[in-house]
């Protein structure tokens, strides 16, 4: 009984990237614009994408769910971040931190997945282009999307009801921005052997299958491409690639780097500073990198912003 009573009672107390009272105000402003530009960013896409007929096809269905992902990714965190800089509060409830862990493993693994389905997309359209619409039919790409959210909601739950086995100290510190379930792991105060080993399977299963996806579509492209006798049909090919592998190789180059510098530092503001750059950063980069390389985008975005002038 008393542990359960050390569990309800507890608030955890989130240390954030700085203790300075002098830089709190530059944290603040900076994440608050970092924040505001994801979001803005981010529904830009998706109402370019809604409004613009040319762009209801696979590509960019599952485009506008990333994005939409994106923003829920990011809101996972920094709104909580900035409150607690502006309310001078490091304070987080258990229910909230909870919370926080399985919003931020659901929104974080459907990232993950929905680059694989990309990956997959752009592999049947360059290795298959007689056959794309017949194999990335509406009803196949709204599957696969439906299975991809279901199965990272189990997979996220399951981490949480062995949490919530767990009991934590009174006033636990999280030497972190927000709640994260390897930082919650390791301040608990009851065996977490359990957990671990499912949080090292499920890391594998839900970080190596996709990637190794991924690469597997990206090696038949890039054979598909050498057999192409065309040079402007190359590039036509790997232009509609480019954004793509950019938002693959930032979302996995930062995940890596967050990993590593987990790994090789014992300092938790090292790597708290490290996962800004994927849990920030590149949801507010996606937005620029589909835009400025994908004149299809830019083209909706013009057409949106004219219409919206007009109406004005």
């Amino acid at each position: 009984m008393g542990a359960r009573n050390q569990t309800e009672v507890s608030v955890f107390l989130l240390l954030g990237l700085s203790e300075d009272p002098e830089l709190q105000p530059l944290l603040f402003g900076l994440f608050l614009s970092m924040y505001l530009v994801t979001v803005l960013g981010n529904l830009l896409i998706i109402l370019a994408i809604l409004s613009d007929s040319h762009l209801h096809t696979p590509m960019y269905f599952f485009l506008s769910n990333l994005s939409l992902v994106d923003i829920c990714f990011t809101s996972t965190t920094v709104p909580k971040m900035l409150l607690n800089i502006q309310a001078h509060s490091k304070d987080i409830s258990y229910i909230g931190c909870i919370t926080q862990v399985y919003f931020f493993m659901v929104f974080a693994g459907m990232d993950d997945f929905l680059l694989t389905v990309m990956a997959y997309d752009r592999y049947v359209a360059i290795c298959h282009p007689l056959h794309y619409t017949v194999i990335m039919n509406p009803r196949l790409c709204v599957l696969l999307v439906l299975i991809c959210w279901l199965t990272i909601f189990w997979v996220s739950l399951i981490h949480i009801l062995l949490v919530g086995q767990l009991t934590f100290c009174p006033g636990t510190e999280l030497p972190h921005f927000f709640c994260e379930l390897a930082q919650i792991l390791k301040v608990a105060c009851s065996d977490t052997l359990i957990n671990n080993i499912c949080l090292y399977v499920a890391t594998a299963l839900l970080c190596m299958f996709p990637l190794t996806g991924i690469l597997f579509s990206y090696s038949q492209i890039v054979s598909s491409l050498m057999r192409m006798s065309s040079t402007e049909g190359k590039y036509k090919a790997f232009s509609t690639c480019g954004s793509h592998l950019s938002v693959v190789s930032l979302f996995y180059g930062t995940s890596l780097g967050v990993y590593l510098t987990s790994a090789v530092t014992h300092s938790s503001q090292r790597s708290s500073v490290a996962s800004v750059m994927y849990t920030v950063v590149t949801p507010m980069l996606n937005p620029f990198i589909y835009s400025l390389r994908n004149k299809d985008v830019k083209g909706a975005l013009r057409r949106l912003f004219s219409r919206a002038a007009s109406c004005s």
